[in-house]
């Protein structure tokens, strides 16, 4: 950023004063209102760029209001905490807090195995220190990521988090800023790396009064939530600032360690210098200042991998991005379904280019979209995609807001983990996915404005109507709705739960000790189909192993040749073991293979075989049939 950037909203100086700054280009006068002082209005000065600022006597727990034109009062649009909802006044808070975690400088972004979570509904609390004691199974499991869906203020206090209006503040229900360090503290001391699900795009309707403070919004543009966020029109620069700060503010003041960037598809920007490109200057040069491994990891459904291209290469210098090409060729194949955008997915051929290059569509046309969709990711380094099974998105949008643990079969379920995991690319599981979770994850609200519940019963009603009769519709503002999304951990006490968390962790240990699925690189890496079978082969190589993965899709057992090198091999993990609920494998424990080895692979199933490979020390996880 070539520019001074003021910093917003209260800062507690000491001394039992506090600095207050807001941006109000277009008013010709602010107040500061602090609340215990009913009729006291003190007047804020105007300074450069159009923001207004005073010092003041505040002490932390100091509530407040801006008031604009000596008419209307409203909460600061950069406020750190709402204790008493959205339509509350501001706090001022105290940031001081004694972390423990001052040896803790993140992770390589290679080795991130991302868990998310949204806070509400993982435990029973829903909140974030009832989150902290689960820390420790996620550990056990081979996690070494924690993404929080958002945590910013929402209304009400059951929510996704997408309708947050004041990105500063951290969600009162979910325990407020205290907690959330706390949870951020704990997971550092687990060897956790935690992200935080942020949006960029658009606030929520309810609550929403940053257009009356400054130009935040432009009509230019428009978004499925209405006038974008001004990126690049006039006022621009201090809108940037604005949610660049935001960015600063979480990794510094919270020490997060990525950011999930929300859908900047519906980021529009037509700057020289883009938007995107300035956060992740600003957040990577914050890195180097703290001394720390931070990561920007974008949402987006144009298939463009200018996203995580260098700067200096033309690109946005972003790190990794979600890959949905990945989930959709993986999700049609395990379920048959073709409606929607999976239209444009069902081959084995795509979860095959998914392996090799990332995206499915790199200009080809799209029959969901009517034109040609995408540009080419092949030599976008591998660790720079997360993939999944499963996501609060692709679970949360279908109407009954079904897991894959509804969808499909035990069978599959294995199937589909040992996909996402053997991937060469970050992989994400959804909370309670490892150990097949059956309670829903509904869209649920907790808005208060009578109006725009109706719009969104009838929203859904509109694009439900045609599947299912009105009184079927789960009500998003009912309690219930979001008591039945909540986690059921004592499922996991359950013999065939138990055992798919314990097939998920075995995955996870040969993930990271075999140097072929340990390193994260497209390179040594075929994958393709197996002749005209619904069946995948998968082969990746180091300079110390070489591993051979096929995954049978199909209902029914499959006899076929595979290219395997010469030499002998090891069976490393057979999902139709009877370890694994399998109804017994029919893949030899060791296998000789002169360079083609024909195999009997079951119904559903998947098998990893393994051989070592050139100089070094053996690995001990060949020669280990499991």
């Amino acid at each position: 950023m070539n520019r001074a950037v003021l910093e917003v909203g209260a800062r507690y100086q000491g001394q039992g004063y506090s600095q207050f700054r807001v941006w109000a280009p277009l008013a010709r006068q602010v107040e500061l209102h602090k609340v215990n002082a009913p009729t006291s209005y003190s007047a804020m000065q105007p300074n450069e760029r159009g923001y207004y600022e005073l010092l003041a006597e505040a002490l932390p727990g100091c509530d407040y209001l801006y008031r604009l034109e000596g008419q209307t009062e409203f909460a600061d649009p950069a406020s750190r905490f709402q204790p008493q909802g959205i339509l509350g006044p501001s706090r001022v808070i105290d940031h001081n807090y004694s972390w423990s975690d001052h040896s803790w400088r993140g992770l390589p972004l290679e080795e991130y195995i991302i868990y998310e979570l949204h806070v509400g509904t993982f435990t029973k609390d829903g909140t974030f220190e009832a989150a902290i004691p689960q820390l420790e199974e996620l550990v056990e499991l081979g996690i070494t990521a924690v993404e929080l869906m958002p945590v910013a203020q929402f209304p009400g206090n059951r929510n996704w988090g997408y309708d947050g209006v004041f990105p500063f503040a951290v969600q009162d229900s979910y325990g407020g800023p205290e907690q959330l360090k706390r949870l951020v503290n704990a997971c550092h001391h687990q060897g956790l790396a935690i992200i935080l699900d942020v949006v960029y795009n658009h606030l929520g309707p309810e609550g929403n009064y940053l257009a009356r403070f400054g130009p935040y919004f432009t009509d230019r543009y428009q978004t499925p939530w209405g006038n974008a966020i001004n990126y690049d029109g006039p006022f621009s620069d201090e809108v940037r600032s604005f949610f660049i700060l935001n960015a600063l503010y979480w990794i510094t003041e919270f020490r997060f360690d990525a950011l999930r960037l929300d859908a900047v598809h519906a980021i529009f920007d037509q700057s020289a210098i883009a938007f995107l490109e300035e956060l992740s200057e600003a957040v990577h040069c914050r890195a180097t200042e703290l001394n720390r491994q931070i990561y920007l990891i974008a949402e987006s459904s144009l298939n463009d991998s200018r996203l995580v291209r260098p700067r200096v290469s033309g690109g946005l210098g972003l790190d990794a991005q979600w890959n949905d090409d990945f989930h959709h060729a993986l999700h049609t194949l395990l379920t048959s379904e073709r409606s929607g955008y999976y239209q444009d997915y069902g081959s084995i051929e795509d979860l095959a280019k998914s392996f090799r290059d990332g995206y499915v569509y790199s200009g080809e046309y799209s029959s969901y979209r009517k034109r040609r969709h995408g540009n080419v990711s092949r030599d976008v380094p591998a660790y720079r995609f997360v993939v999944c099974a499963q996501n609060h998105d692709q679970i949360g949008n279908r109407l009954r807001g079904e897991r894959l643990s509804q969808l499909v079969s035990f069978d599959s379920l294995k199937l589909a983990a040992a996909v996402v995991l053997l991937s060469p690319y970050l992989p994400l599981l959804f909370m309670g996915e490892e150990y097949g979770e059956i309670a829903p994850f509904l869209y649920f609200t907790s808005h208060s404005d009578p109006e725009l519940i109706a719009a969104i019963k009838r929203g859904r009603q509109q694009d439900f109507c045609s599947f299912e009769p009105e009184n079927e519709i789960p009500d998003t503002q009912s309690e219930l709705t979001f008591e039945a999304s909540k986690l059921n951990r004592n499922l996991k006490t359950e013999i065939t739960h138990q055992t798919l968390f314990d097939f998920y962790r075995e995955l996870l240990r040969l993930r990271k000790s075999l140097p072929s699925l340990a390193v994260l690189t497209k390179r040594g890496l075929q994958a393709r189909e197996i002749g005209r079978e619904k069946a995948l082969w998968v082969q990746r190589k180091s300079d110390h192993d070489e591993t051979s993965l096929f995954f049978n899709f199909a209902d029914s057992p499959i006899t076929c040749e595979l290219p395997l090198s010469a030499g002998g091999w090891e069976k490393l993990l057979d999902s139709a073991d009877q370890r694994w609920f399998g109804k017994g494998s029919s893949v030899q424990a060791s296998i000789c293979s002169s360079g083609m080895v024909t195999v009997n692979v079951d119904p559903t199933a998947f098998f990893l075989l393994g051989r070592h490979t050139g100089s070094g020390k053996k690995n001990d996880n060949l020669g280990e049939a499991s």
